[in-house]
Order: C-alpha cells, then structure tokens, then sequence
C-alpha cells in the first residue's frame, strides 16, 4: 500500500518528481524514442494507474455520487441535488465531465502500452504479452465502468489512438471488447502482479465474474468466481471485534490475504493520498483530525439502516453519530479513517475487489445458472456473514446462518446476496451497480425513500464538451435519453 506507489510512480525516478512523467511523457516522447526497454514500458504501465488517483474517478468523487445513489446515502451541498433522483444538474454533470475526460486518459495510456510494446526491440516476448495483457485488463477495467453509467460510449483502442472524432458504440460492442481484454489478460497476466497494486491473473478473473454477472452469463461468472477460490490463494480476514476491520480498510492495510486488487494510495507524498476521506468525516473527528466536509451521510432511521442488525460488526465499524447540521439521527461513514493524518488526504486504499466481493459474485453466479439457491451458493453468502458477526468463517452457525429454504428461486436469492452485499461495501461506491444489474434500483428507491426515480437518473450525460470536441457523435441522437 505505502511502498507501492513508491513503484508505480516511476521505475527509476524519484517518487516526488514523477508523477508529472507518468502523467506526460509516454503521451508527449515520439514512438520511436519510447517504449523500447522493459523500464519504459513499464512506465508506460504505470501511468495507466495513475488516473485512479485523480479526485474525479477512484479518489473521491466517483465513488461519492454512487454511494449518493443508494437507498442509505445522501449527499450534502452541491452533491444535494442528486437526493432527487432525477438525474444530474450542471454542476454534477461537470464533475462526471472530468471522470469521463480521466477514464479515458487511462484508456488512452493503455492504447500507447497495447500498440508500442509489441514493438519494443529490448523487451522479451514473455514480456511483451505480460505488458499488453496488464494494459488490456486496465482498458477493459475503465470501459467497464464507463458502459455502466454512460452505456454505448466512443471506443478508442490502439487502432484509432489517433483519431478524435470516434462514432458512438453500441453498449454491446463496449461489453465485447471488455470481455476480449478481460480474457487475454486472464491468459496472459502472471500468478503474482508485476507489484502490490497492480493486475494478476486473479485480478482479472474476479473482474470477469462481474462483468459476466452484469450480461447474465452465470455459467462463466461462476466459473470465473470459482477459480479464483480453487486457487487458494485468498481468504477472508478474520475478525472478532469491530476495530478489527481496520486491517481491510485502515491507513496502514496492505497485501492481506482478503486484498484481491486495491488501487494505492499514500498520504506521504503530494497528490497521491485518498482525498475521498476528506468528503467522508466530520469537520472535527478523531477519525480524520485534519477535518472533512461532511459530503455524504446517512440517517440511522432511515429504513435500510434501521433494518441493519446492530449485533453486525460491519454496523459497528462503519457508522458514527455526527452534527453536520441535519439531524440528531445523521451518522457518518468511517470505514475509511486515518487517525494519524495531518493533511485532508488519507493514507488508505481503495477496494476495488477484495476475496468478499468473490464469494458473493459464486453465490449470485450459482444461484443464476441454477434458477435458485443451492447448498454451495448459500455456504458462499454464509461465509461473508459469520465474519461479520465475528464467528469463524468456515463453522456453520444456525444463529447467523441463512438457511437454504429461506429463498426461493433466483431473484429472491438474488435479492439478499445483494443486500448482504450492501452491508459490506458500504462506502465503496459498489452497490448503486449491484441494484442496477439486478434492475431493482427503481423499486429499492420507491420502497425505502418513497420517490419516484426518473428513468434518466439511471445513466449519465455524455459530457457537452465531448460534443464540441467530437464531430462523429451528434448532440440529439448520440445524448442519453432526458438530457
């Protein structure tokens, strides 16, 4: 987590002074000059990692206007007009302007990596394939989520790198190429990542098994998910107090035997820490001493919270009573904290896939392919809840045990692995997909908050600035629908 950035901020440069070369260089040297040594493409790797960082995507506020889009959460000042649900106004809409404009730039170095290192004369052809594979899983990691909230958008490969004015493709052909990349890399990524914080073959099979999810392939997410625990490379952290998810989500919580791909942050060098904790915390916490600004929040009352059984430790560690001004009832999420930080950036990271995500996505899979729960899949979704209730993970208990007739038939079943789901992402920015994969976002809402979210507020805008700037997309057909 703390030495990782260290690495991926640049081969040979110092870390303070390479961010700008991660950023820049590979874009800026001619082809001819770069990509020729395993050291230069594999700053050519790095700088795809670099955009996660950015406070527009992974680093704060990508994550806080999904959380926003849950049944629990809402926001706060200018994030409030989302509480409607109906869709976003100019100033959401510029900031989700700057997450397409930096999910891009990262497919833009991953087209550099997949077009210049087959190329390289002092690269092996071992390392050719690892290199294209690690650039081609980042690629299909960012259209991912660009089809899930803009659905058909341009597609940029390594063909057209040059080219701005990009038609838009259907979401099918996006889903195509992700699942293209997603399965090259699952073939050509080694065992262990090129270092902490980047892509293994496991990275991108627990990726897989989401995106299968999403296009209801259930016999290739469950054989993607199941791999991936054939593999026994991973395991769920053992906790027995509520402190003791700290080693998942706490400033000092690297390489565990839960971390499946985290992306890296570190508050000890400048614009590299986790700026999402300063929109999480209160203005005075303990939780965060430099003080946050209360962006996001939930109210113990509200129904999802009520319903949450506070003997669940996840209950416990996430939430903490806060005056932000709204009511007695508003509690703020400190999933993320970082006690020790002295600047409005933590030093933790961010979750991407952890092996709890895994266990869940084989329920979900097994329960779909075979039209309802089994023995297996239910044993899955036990295993996440006994640790939450700080029980061995592995030991039936019939206390906390869903029991394989409590559900029947696969939406139902479907249903509840969601919502457990819900309980141990909160504040990942994970389970607004999970409630639009199962298209159950709009009743969820209805049920728990009582409005009507209109149909526009399921996707994004394609950004103004992206018509102006592309002349192959036309500003009436090619915009989502109610904007």
């Amino acid at each position: 987590m703390k030495t990782a950035y260290s690495l991926l901020a640049g081969g040979l440069f110092l870390l303070s002074s390479c961010s700008k070369f991660l950023d820049e260089r590979p874009q800026a040297i001619a082809a001819e000059n770069f990509y020729t040594t395993p050291i230069e493409v594999e700053s050519g790797l790095n700088a795809i990692y670099e955009t996660v960082r950015y406070l527009s995507t992974f680093g704060g506020f990508y994550t806080i206007q999904h959380e926003i889009n849950t049944e629990y959460m809402y926001g706060r000042g200018s994030f409030a007009p989302m509480n409607s649900y109906d869709g976003l106004d100019n100033t959401n809409v510029g900031r989700i302007t700057d997450t397409w404009n930096n999910f891009y730039k990262g497919i833009r170095n991953a087209n550099l990596v997949i077009q210049k290192a087959p190329l390289a004369p002092a690269v092996t052809d071992a390392e050719k394939l690892r290199y294209v594979a690690e650039a081609r899983f980042m690629r299909g990691l960012f259209y991912f989520h660009l089809v899930r909230n803009w659905a058909g958008v341009p597609l940029h490969t390594e063909h057209n790198l040059d080219s701005i004015n990009v038609k838009k493709s259907s979401p099918e052909v996006i889903y195509n190429l992700i699942q293209e990349d997603l399965v090259f890399a699952e073939n050509n990524l080694p065992d262990n990542p090129r270092m902490v914080g980047t892509a293994s073959k496991w990275t991108a099979k627990t990726a897989l098994a989401e995106v299968y999810l999403t296009l209801k392939k259930y016999d290739l997410a469950r054989k993607a998910a199941w791999e991936v625990i054939d593999s026994r490379k991973f395991s769920l952290v053992s906790v027995s107090v509520a402190d003791d998810f700290e080693k998942l989500f706490g400033r000092d919580a690297n390489n565990t035997s839960e971390e499946i791909f985290y992306f890296k942050y570190s508050s000890k060098v400048a614009g590299q820490g986790y700026q999402y904790l300063a929109y999480l915390h209160a203005t005075k916490t303990t939780n965060f001493p430099p003080g946050g600004f209360g962006t996001i929040y939930a109210d113990s009352l509200n129904t999802f919270m009520k319903n949450w059984d506070r003997a669940d430790l996840r209950y416990r560690f996430t939430w903490y009573a806060a005056d932000v001004n709204i009511s007695p009832t508003t509690v703020l999420c400190k999933k993320f904290s970082d006690r020790q930080a002295t600047i409005q950036q933590g030093n933790n990271d961010y979750p991407l896939y952890r092996y709890a995500d895994l266990l869940l996505f084989y329920a979900e899979a097994e329960a779909g392919l075979n039209n309802g729960p089994t023995a297996d899949a239910v044993e899955k979704l036990n295993m996440v809840r006994r640790r939450a209730y700080g029980k061995p993970v592995n030991t039936a208990d019939p206390l906390i045990d869903i029991k394989l007739t409590d559900y029947t038939g696969y939406d139902a079943f479907a249903k509840r692995v969601v919502l457990e789901r819900a309980y141990e992402t909160v504040g990942e920015g994970k389970h607004w997909f999970d409630l639009k994969r199962l298209g159950i976002a709009q009743q969820v809402i209805k049920d728990v908050e009582g409005l009507n979210m209109t149909q526009k507020h399921l996707l994004w805008p394609i950004p103004p600035r992206e018509f102006n700037g592309n002349t192959a997309l036309d500003p009436t057909a090619d915009q989502n629908p109610g904007y």
